[in-house]
């Protein structure tokens, strides 16, 4: 993501912000560092923990007391052996996946929800950190995790989970902070959670890539899967992804047009949108900002990825759009009214 770049075009006099497909939460963080009350949302369970960790919560941190217990042997752990039984030779071998089930079991334990949070963020950031390409859409993890070539590139294939982990949670507890804000985070589906919310002044779109993009959920479902230590799911095809996926709304052309229009409706009284897009997405730019013009006043940046393999449809040579979307004269004529 550009955060520098977008940054560039947030408006002035900005208190409440609202990340709409927060994903990573790297915008909401951005959001936050600048002083916003920042709202954060995502439709997925593990992102929505990277934002309790990191934008919800102001000062919980893991202590090594904390991460003694996350490390200690479960007692519940018959009840805990979900990654072991369907993924096991999958993505990890056999001491691993008994690790994490070892260690999930453990996460209920710590005293918060912000704690919790952060050892979710941290352990599935572990994971992605141990797989090559940093996804798990492919088969190939232990084969690659096997290669002398591979492994000069990324010692943590074959570096243990644990101590991933051990490392990636001092830069964690680094990341929180208080911003004097009431920020918070959500876990829904855009279109259910924008009605429910008010006083916002700015929001920023970045959803998926309708028609560009591999498939999020398999891409990232083992974490997915990790966090919500489903009991009631299929576990199809070779990545065992799981079955059925998260209604998204935004990821299937049969669904798109309609789920933007309706999302456009409902973010009417916010007065300020910035909506990344990618050039070859669904629809097509020209038609997304026909759709746009009907709300905002709409203008249009472009960045052209130097580099890039698919992620959110970031190819190199394709470009990461931008729309800034102002408000109609309307808006502005209905301030005044109300200053009078």
């Amino acid at each position: 993501m550009h955060l520098a770049w977008i940054n560039k075009f947030i408006p002035n006099r900005i208190t409440t912000a609202l990340d709409a497909f927060a994903g990573s939460q790297s915008m909401a963080f951005l959001f936050k560092q600048l002083g916003f009350k920042t709202i954060t949302n995502d439709f997925l369970n593990f992102n929505h923990q990277i934002g309790l960790a990191l934008i919800e919560n102001n000062n919980a941190l893991l202590t090594n007391n904390d991460v003694n217990l996350l490390f200690s042997p479960a007692l519940n752990k018959t009840d805990f052996q979900l990654i072991e039984n369907i993924f096991t030779n999958v993505f990890f071998q056999q001491d691993e996946t008994e690790f994490l089930d070892n260690l999930r079991a453990n996460i209920p334990l710590l005293e918060n929800r912000y704690k919790q949070a952060l050892a979710y963020t941290v352990i599935n950031r572990s994971m992605t950190r141990k797989i090559t390409m940093g996804h798990f859409a492919h088969t190939q993890a232990l084969q690659y995790a096997s290669d002398p070539e591979r492994i000069k590139r990324n010692r943590s294939l074959i570096r243990p989970l644990k101590a991933i982990f051990s490392d990636l949670l001092p830069e964690y507890n680094q990341a929180v902070f208080d911003n004097q804000q009431d920020n918070r985070s959500y876990h829904q589906n855009i279109l259910e959670l924008l009605p429910t919310l008010d006083n916002i002044d700015l929001v920023y779109f970045d959803p998926p890539y309708c028609d560009s993009h591999a498939d999020y959920q398999s891409f990232y479902h083992l974490l997915e899967t990790f966090t919500e230590y489903w009991q009631d799911k299929q576990f199809i095809n070779g990545i065992k992804r799981y079955e059925p996926q998260r209604f998204s709304g935004f990821d299937k052309k049969r669904d798109v047009i309609a789920s933007f229009e309706k999302l456009f409706e409902l973010a009417d009284n916010i007065p300020h949108w910035l909506i990344s897009y990618n050039n070859r997405s669904y629809p097509c730019i020209e038609e997304f900002e026909k759709m746009l013009s009907k709300h905002r006043k709409v203008k249009i940046e472009a960045k052209i990825y130097t580099n890039g393999r698919g992620g959110k449809g970031s190819v190199a040579g394709s470009k990461e759009i931008l729309f800034i979307c102002q408000p109609k004269k309307k808006y502005f004529l209905s301030a005044i009214k109300q200053g009078e």
